[in-house]
């Protein structure tokens, strides 16, 4: 389950900041519209099975779609073929979300 998550984070966070910056919006709007949607798709899985979503417990979840928001802007920026940025940003969200599952890294709760 959480190989699928973690998937499912990547891809439609990849999806909202292509979509965004198609759209000729600013880098942040990408960037949060990315979060929302990656994160979305989580919280509705959820809630259909009558779960405590992801993203309201203590787990890296939204920091890891911001991260690779970041990363997917940066590379955006400097203009890396559209490709290898997709590549490159869906291994780093992967990877920052199995790394935080694997060593319990969460961040702190308020």
């Amino acid at each position: 389950m959480v190989l699928f998550d973690t998937l499912g984070l990547a891809l439609f966070t990849i999806a909202g900041m292509q979509k965004t910056l198609a759209m000729g919006h600013p880098f942040w709007v990408a960037i949060i519209m990315g979060c929302i949607t990656g994160s979305a798709g989580g919280v509705i899985r959820d809630v259909l099975l009558n779960n405590i979503p992801v993203i309201f417990r203590k787990e890296i979840y939204a920091m890891a779609s911001i991260a690779g928001g970041l990363l997917y802007w940066a590379m955006y920026a400097l203009g890396v073929e559209l490709g290898i940025t997709v590549i490159i940003c869906f291994c780093v969200i992967c990877l920052i979300r199995f790394i935080a599952m694997k060593y319990h890294i969460s961040l702190p709760r308020l």
